[in-house]
């Protein structure tokens, strides 16, 4: 019988999100561009930026999440089922 390696991951375990320390690694992109382009403007941006997504994180929300609240906010209430081009 074969057997498994011991430093290898199991299946289950691809579904897990990504994290860079304890934050998630999409939040911390703002950090390669802050190593990019090293000012204090840009070490305040992604910081507040990291703190943002962290602090969603904490309330179960995740990037993907805050984006598509945030879209469905830009959209507003009203979805209209058929195009403006077929009127």
């Amino acid at each position: 019988m074969a057997q498994r390696p011991t430093n290898s991951a199991h299946w289950r375990d691809s579904a897990r999100t990504a994290k860079f320390f304890f934050i998630d690694a999409k939040a911390a992109f703002p950090i390669f561009l802050f190593l990019i382009h090293i000012k204090l403007w840009t070490f305040i941006l992604a910081f507040t930026i990291m703190v943002f997504f962290t602090v969603l994180n904490r309330f179960g929300y995740g990037v993907d999440v805050f984006f598509r609240i945030f879209r469905s906010m830009l959209a507003g209430p009203r979805k209209i089922a058929i195009p403006w081009w077929t009127n």
